[in-house]
């Protein structure tokens, strides 16, 4: 017999028929005025993370919501992190409750706001108390999202796109470039250095509306770590016989593919096009251990 119980899927799923852990994430957009306006949301997760020209986040809201609305309209937001800390977490609720418009809900409005980095036209302030922040645009071409038109709050007749835009009646998806990442000097430095448990920063992990009362969430107090297994290593063999396919006009040296050996076998190939990208950019046909110890650096130089 199963130690499971069967239970039923509804509407809201994420947080009706389960504990789904769910960043919390202020949304701010330009208003009709051309202010600065703020959402809260949780349905906000990594959509492009590789391989591709540009890295993407995935945004699920309602599309009567003020974000969608603006968003239809003004491709520019900011996804503003917040850290833990009750009274931010309590105006993330007031934010995020439906009903006010932009210039009530922000009349009252806890936070403080600032100019972001992104210098690409109008753009909405960000939260100053936000530990991270990513500045970004709808890619409205996708799927031809563009043809979705705002101004419809009682509801959306289909046609209905499948994954960018208007996707249902009253459901909106908005797949948002990532333009910027913005933090602050803290953790910006922390990642430079090398992140140890005491340099996250505390956020609220919050589990969603789920007894028509109150939103839950937990707090984010001691963080532990657990070593990575050890990589097998590759045969040197069979990184010599990928390396020498990679591109005839670069070599790779008998002590670099020791040490690609080491790459674990599915990244490998992703690996030697990095290099031979590299060394094409800067006229090197010989990839060395030297070679091999600027381009592990290039990362964190482009960091700092």
């Amino acid at each position: 017999m199963s130690s499971f119980k069967d239970l039923r899927i509804v509407d809201n799923f994420y947080q009706t028929s389960s504990y789904f852990p769910m960043p919390t994430i202020l949304v701010s957009t330009i208003d009709d005025e051309g202010n600065t306006s703020i959402g809260s949301y949780s349905l906000c997760f990594p959509y492009y993370v590789a391989g591709k020209d540009y890295y993407a986040m995935l945004l699920e809201c309602r599309n009567s919501s003020n974000t969608a609305q603006h968003l239809l309209q003004r491709p520019k937001c900011a996804l503003n992190f917040i850290p833990n800390n009750k009274k931010f977490f309590k105006e993330a609720v007031r934010l995020g409750f439906p009903g006010d418009t932009p210039k009530e809900k922000m009349s009252k409005l806890l936070f403080h706001l600032e100019e972001g980095l992104a210098q690409d036209g109008h753009r909405p302030m960000v939260v100053s108390e936000s530990f991270q922040v990513f500045e970004c645009t709808w890619v409205s071409a996708l799927e031809d999202a563009f043809e979705c038109k705002a101004g419809e709050l009682e509801g959306y007749r289909p046609p209905y796109k499948e994954f960018n835009g208007i996707t249902s009646k009253f459901g909106a998806h908005f797949i948002l470039r990532i333009d910027k990442i913005i933090m602050k000097e803290k953790y910006h430095q922390a990642i430079i250095d090398g992140v140890k448990s005491k340099s996250f920063p505390k956020i609220p992990v919050d589990y969603g509306y789920r007894d028509n009362t109150h939103f839950w969430y937990s707090d984010s107090t001691k963080y532990h770590s657990e070593q990575v297994p050890a990589p097998k290593e590759i045969d040197i063999k069979t990184v010599r016989y990928a390396a020498d396919r990679s591109d005839p006009d670069i070599h790779f040296t008998d002590e670099a593919c020791k040490r690609l050996a080491k790459v674990p076998r599915i990244f490998l190939k992703a690996a030697l096009d990095g290099c031979v990208k590299w060394a094409k950019k800067n006229n090197v046909t010989t990839i060395d251990l030297a070679q091999l110890d600027i381009i592990n650096d290039k990362r964190n130089k482009e960091k700092k």
